[in-house]
This record gives C-alpha cells, structure tokens and sequence, in this order.
C-alpha cells in the first residue's frame, strides 16, 4: 500500500534574504520529493512563495494597501512559481498540477469533497498536486492564518499518513532558539504534553504565521491520528531522512490511536467557517466530555446565538463559557431556538457530525 504524504514548504525557506526565490533549495526539495514519489510515497505539496516570487518583479508607481499588494504580488508570482516547479518535476519525469484555493473552498462539505476527489485522480495518475492559498482573490477575513493552516487541512482532507512542516529551524524549542540552553522537543504527545508557553510567537520576515500557528495545526492533526513533524527544510536531504526513519533533529508529534472519520476531520478544522454558538447546560457538557459518544440533544441547550442555516457548522460552548465542540447543525438558528429545553426531538448535532475538542 502506498503511503501518502503532506509536505508545506514556507516561504521563509524558498525566499532568499533579497527577495527573490531561492531556487537552489527550491530544486535541491524538488530532488528529494521525486525521490520519495519514485519510491511509492503518494506526495501532496503545500507550498508558499507566491508573493515573494512576484514582488520583485514589478514596481509599483503608488504604494498599496496590504491586500491588494499580495493580490498584485501573488498572481504575477504564481505563475513564476508554478512554472519553476513544473520545470524541476519534469527533470525527473514527473508531471506537477497546480491547486490554488481559499478558505471558502473547505467551508461546505460538496466542496471539500470536489477538492478530495481533484486531487485523488491526480494522485491516482502520478501527478504531485502543487497547493496555494488563492491570495490574488482572497480578502482578510476568507484568508488562512498562513499555508500551515492550508497543510493541515489538506492532510486531513487526503487522508495523509504524515503532514511534514518545513521551516527554518529545527523544530520547536522550550525556550527562544537564540538562548543557548534552549533544545528542541523531539517527541510530543498532544494529549498529554502541555508546552504552549513554550511555542514562540515570532514570524518570519515572509510568512503570516509562525510556531504557535505550526503547534496548533500539528496538534489537532496529531489528535486525528496523524504524524506530523516539523523540521528545517535548509538541512540537506531532510525529507528523505525523515520518511526513511533516520534520527534527524525535529519535532515529532505523536498521532492519536482513536483517529477520527472524513467527516469529523473536515469539521475539526471548519471552526473558522462557524455561523454561530450553541450554549449548553452542565449536564450536556459532561455527556458530550464524557467516553461516550452521544449527539447534541435541544433539551441540554440553553442558548442560540449568530444566524445560521441547517447543515451549517457552529461552536458548541459549555456551561463554563468554554468551547468544548464544534458541529454540523440539523436546525437554522430560528429553528433551534423554537426548541430550546425540549426533550423528544431529533439532535441539533447528531454525533457523526460532532467534534469534541478534549
């Protein structure tokens, strides 16, 4: 059985310190992906530096505010991009296919599912599916954090085995990487481990994001019963070592036995698409907290808060103030509020569309 991958390449790592691409690091990855796809490793690339690819490339006569700058910037970028790639992948026979996205894309399950059978065929035919962010149409609010956001997403989505996350440094240390005492966790166990005050917030010079982005998506990754590493994409032969088993300095977060069904990953990551709140009693958050798996029923609701349509996704917040879920609504927002505190009716989230957040 093939094992697939994600690999998220950031724009710190293809961008050089004058701002145009870095293509040296850029073909010496391309070499290491055409290896692992040589040798039945199913390989999904989630890569950056469309904006760093297109900035020096025009000048502009008045300056820009930021969103119509990474608009300019990316879609005269992307296409350098794209081309550089399908240029590297075809020294090694191998066809590459762009994907370009936005967040509205995962925010309704027929879309997500257009997407996943998109890149299944490709796969199925040899092709490396190229992923971005569709900055040239995106605005603030349809925008991903940064393309580990986007990685996390498609790992899930594809069913990877693994999601490896490509920055600069070597992984995520317990104190600044600058301080000399500082080491890199090696192993960390996402349902155990709490090292949050740990993660630095600092971004990279290109990127959106930056560590505390990388440890929650590798969390809640982890958490659906998916290897994810973070590692410094500047080492040589890096992605090779680490899909052979080599003992090369990274972060490794351990996947949860449980997993989690295509349907409950999707709505795992959708938090950022919710519509609206539904707040519950104690009794409700100790059921849906507790080991067994049970549906939100109207009876343990106290409030609806936002507008929302049926099958639309909302957080579900516990009696302490605290989201404890996120689900797919069987009922509009005008509907769940009609039946507030009933017994005898269906669930307002039925389990199977049900993400508890533990």
């Amino acid at each position: 059985m093939k094992e697939r991958i994600v690999v998220k390449i950031g724009s710190q790592i293809l961008g050089r310190k004058d701002g145009m691409l870095d293509v040296t690091r850029m073909s010496a990855l391309v070499d290491q992906i055409a290896e692992l796809h040589k040798n039945n490793v199913e390989v999904i690339l989630v890569s950056s530096g469309a904006v760093s690819s297109g900035k020096p490339e025009i000048k502009v006569k008045a300056k820009l505010d930021t969103v119509s700058a990474r608009q300019l910037y990316s879609s005269i970028g992307q296409v350098k991009l794209i081309n550089r790639y399908s240029d590297l992948f075809r020294q090694h026979n191998i066809i590459c296919g762009q994907i370009l996205v936005t967040k509205e894309d995962f925010a309704t399950r027929r879309h997500y599912l257009n997407q996943r059978n998109c890149m299944s065929v490709m796969l199925d035919n040899k092709v490396i599916p190229v992923v971005n962010e569709n900055d040239a149409i995106s605005v603030d609010e349809l925008m991903f954090t940064d393309n580990d956001e986007l990685s996390g997403l498609v790992a899930a989505m594809m069913g990877a085995k693994r999601l490896v996350i490509l920055s600069n440094i070597d992984g995520i240390y317990s104190d600044n990487p600058d301080n000399p005492e500082a080491y890199v966790f090696r192993e960390i166990d996402a349902g155990k481990d709490d090292i949050e005050n740990c993660v630095q917030s600092s971004k990279s010079a290109t990127g959106r994001g930056g560590m505390v982005t990388k440890y929650n998506v590798a969390r809640k990754a982890a958490e659906e019963g998916m290897e994810v590493i973070i590692a410094n994409g500047r080492r040589e032969n890096i992605l090779v070592d680490l899909i052979k088993g080599k003992d090369v300095v990274s972060t490794r977060f351990k996947p949860s036995a449980k997993g989690a069904t295509s349907v409950k990953k999707w709505i795992a990551h959708s938090e950022g698409f919710a519509k609206g709140e539904i707040h519950i009693n104690k009794p409700a958050t100790e059921a849906l907290l507790g080991d067994k798996a049970v549906s939100l029923l109207p009876v343990g609701v106290t409030g609806i808060t936002g507008n929302f349509e049926a099958d639309d996704i909302v957080r579900i917040i516990g009696d302490s103030g605290k989201q404890v879920g996120i689900g797919r609504t069987a009922y509009s927002s005008d509907e769940a509020k009609e039946i507030i505190g009933k017994s005898n009716r269906k669930a307002i989230v039925h389990y199977d569309y049900l993400y508890i957040e533990k």
